[in-house]
């Protein structure tokens, strides 16, 4: 399961979502704007509130990494 924390006017969360559909992952996406306990969630899983972060499995990842996103699918599967 892939949950992809994200804000509508961040622009490495739209390049996290591309990827993740160009490797045809399926993610639950979760909208931090719209979801005060979400900016809880990643403050426990990061120590940050910055987005995007995309939790594969039992991989956490904090921002655009495109090999580590890689890595963690490659890893999940």
């Amino acid at each position: 399961m892939i949950r992809l924390f994200t804000s509508p006017m961040c622009q490495y969360c739209h390049k996290t979502k591309e990827l993740l559909k160009e490797k045809k992952a399926k993610y639950t996406e979760i909208d931090v704007t719209k979801n005060p306990n979400a900016i809880k969630e990643i403050i426990e899983l990061t120590g940050q509130t910055g987005v995007p972060v995309i939790v594969i499995g039992k991989e956490t990842i904090l921002g655009f990494d495109k090999s580590a996103i890689e890595k963690a699918l490659k890893k999940a599967s």
